[in-house]
């Protein structure tokens, strides 16, 4: 029999772990930055063109390497972190598997310059495809610059697979985020194609979170923090009426290690409960710390998933600490810890008798007399139809405005809307319906190019974070058509002068915002229709912002716009608008 088992060649076998370690250039930011982060550095370089595809550059400030270690690093499982298997239970470092370098290397061409701190002079090694191309003397400055050029450019088809150029920044402006937030006290940089998205300082957890995602951002967070044995707890979660319907701007981190954890996720959701509408996310920033030795960060090769000891406890932990800072800080925003002190009581004199309260009457008032008012015998009360008249239409399968005529709609719990039709009792989820309709108007006003804009009496500014201002640079021409007049205003930056109707000035940067949120979820599809995702989008928060008392006259005029649309039955979003019950069913549920 022939023998048919080969022992792999390393520059295979290095392309193989690649594909675990560096699946699009994100990946390879995350291990540059986290080496960064290990060698001690504090000020941090990020520089990107074409989004990772041409360049992804990391220079710090940290020790250096030696000239052996700058060619040992690109040999797999060559690391500094660990000497041996109980190394894994003590981790304080980010990096530690001895991978990403050459996994990087093997798919890309990378130009190492590096200099420790005590010597003069520095190592030069470029590697491309792993075959050491050169390694020489140079002069360089102290610490390590590290270039990526050209990832996939032997792998054609792994190339192919990269998203456009702004789904791929958005993907490295996450990664840059999760390290600046865990390492509040380092100062970072970032360009992309030459401009300045990110010039963050070194400072606190507070002054951080203000500079990645604005001041704005902060002022919707409440403070979170619990010091125990098991974990130690700090950060901030959002406030309620902030939610998302994305889970976006949700940051969980273990010994400044970015995680994703469904459990412990879950533990603060859970907290917002019954503060929240469904299918609703909030944002937080929380950062925990835990003995090294109770946690397994070993699991996946990315190293973002990790499993604890006592999981059941931080879970528990967890969700009491979120709800103890959403009930201490949202309560004490309505309190009033300074009382009014101008009620002036003056004790009476010593030996004061009270006086004895009394109650004045007419003793001669008799109820029963014949000069009293009695009710009239003859008096019968009204007959009061309390039955709902019944339209005209018979069926629903074709509603138009003319057919039906729904009489004295009611409101009930300011989200549904009941009313009649010969066929039964129809009842309409309100916010349902008026996302339908505004999403059919939107897209006439497209299709006619006559959006319906209305002036604001004072422009609003929006600010958003470097890859939001990059997705709305992209947007602007859907909204446009859609009725906003928005223009960019410096950095990051827009001023928006003109609305759609229904728009209200203090929505504005949560709409928008969600906007954003919601197309970065929709770019992921390969067919994605941008228009029509916005278009979708909006009609989602604009509705959902819309005024939650409507009068009786305004719910008629919403279901004749509602039976007017094109599919009346079901929203934008695929969820059924309303149902009938006949008089068969109201029979089988009085049974």
């Amino acid at each position: 029999m022939t023998d048919i088992i080969n022992i792999l060649p390393d520059s295979v076998a290095n392309q193989i772990a690649a594909g675990e370690v560096v699946d699009r250039p994100a990946s390879a930011v995350k291990e540059l930055l986290e080496n960064a982060m290990d060698a001690g550095a504090t000020e941090i370089q990020l520089v990107v063109k074409d989004a990772g595809r041409t360049l992804m550059q990391v220079i710090d400030n940290g020790c250096g390497m030696s000239e052996t270690d700058a060619r040992l690093c690109f040999e797999r499982h060559a690391t500094s972190k660990i000497r041996n298997a109980d190394d894994l239970f003590a981790l304080h470092t980010m990096g530690f598997r001895g991978e990403a370098l050459a996994s990087i290397a093997a798919v890309a061409q990378v130009e190492l310059k590096t200099r420790p701190h005590d010597s003069q002079l520095g190592t030069q090694v470029t590697v491309e495809g792993s075959a050491v191309k050169d390694q020489q003397p140079c002069n360089c400055s102290a610490g390590t610059s590290i270039a990526v050029k050209n990832l996939f450019f032997n792998i054609p088809a792994r190339r192919n697979f990269l998203k456009k150029e702004s789904i791929e920044l958005a993907h490295i402006e996450e990664i840059f985020k999760r390290v600046a937030i865990a390492n509040y006290k380092v100062a970072f940089t970032f360009h992309h194609n030459g401009r300045l998205l990110y010039d963050l300082k070194g400072g606190n957890f507070a002054q951080r979170i203000a500079g990645i995602f604005g001041n704005t951002f902060k002022e919707r967070l409440y403070p979170v923090e619990e010091q125990t044995e098991p974990v130690k707890i700090k950060g901030y979660v959002g406030k309620a009426e902030y939610v998302k319907r994305t889970r976006g701007d949700q940051y969980l981190f273990v010994n400044s290690r970015f995680i994703k954890h469904p459990g412990l996720s879950s533990a603060i959701e859970k907290a917002y409960r019954e503060l929240i509408p469904e299918h609703t996310y909030p944002s937080y920033v929380i950062m925990m710390d835990v003995d090294p030795s109770r946690i397994d960060v070993n699991i996946h090769p990315t190293k973002t998933e990790v499993r604890f000891l006592d999981e059941q406890v931080i879970y528990a932990i967890l969700r009491a600490a979120t709800k103890k800072a959403l009930g201490q800080f949202s309560l004490a925003s309505e309190l009033d810890f300074n009382p009014s002190t101008e009620i002036d009581f003056t004790p009476a004199a010593k030996g004061h008798i009270p006086e004895t309260p009394h109650i004045e009457y007419n003793p001669h008032y008799n109820p029963f007399s014949a000069t009293s008012h009695t009710p009239s015998s003859t008096f019968t009360p009204p007959k009061r139809d309390f039955s709902l008249p019944l339209a005209d239409s018979t069926e629903l399968a074709e509603p138009t405005p003319a057919k039906l005529t729904p009489v004295t709609p009611m409101s009930y719990l300011n989200r549904y809307i009941v009313t009649t039709l010969k066929s039964g009792i129809v009842v309409i989820d309100r916010q349902r319906a008026q996302e339908r309709i505004i999403y059919e108007q939107m897209l006439r006003r497209r299709q006619n190019a006559q959006p319906d804009a209305q002036r604001l009496m004072f422009p609003v500014n929006c600010t958003f974070s470097a890859a939001d201002s990059e997705l709305m640079n992209e947007l602007l021409t859907p909204l446009r058509e859609l009725g906003f007049i928005i223009e960019p205003l410096g950095r990051n930056t827009f001023v928006v002068t003109a609305t759609p109707q229904g728009v209200r000035d203090s929505d504005l940067q949560s709409i928008l915002d969600q906007t954003i949120s919601e197309y970065k979820s929709s770019m992921m599809e390969r067919f994605n229709d941008r228009d029509k995702s916005v278009s979708l989008s909006l009609a989602r928060q604009i509705s959902s912002h819309a005024s939650k008392e409507m009068k009786p006259e305004e719910m008629q005029h919403l279901i004749a716009d509602l039976f007017s649309c094109q599919a009346p039955d079901t929203s934008p979003s695929g969820k059924k608008i309303m149902f009938i019950l006949n008089e068969q069913d109201l029979a089988e549920r009085l049974k």
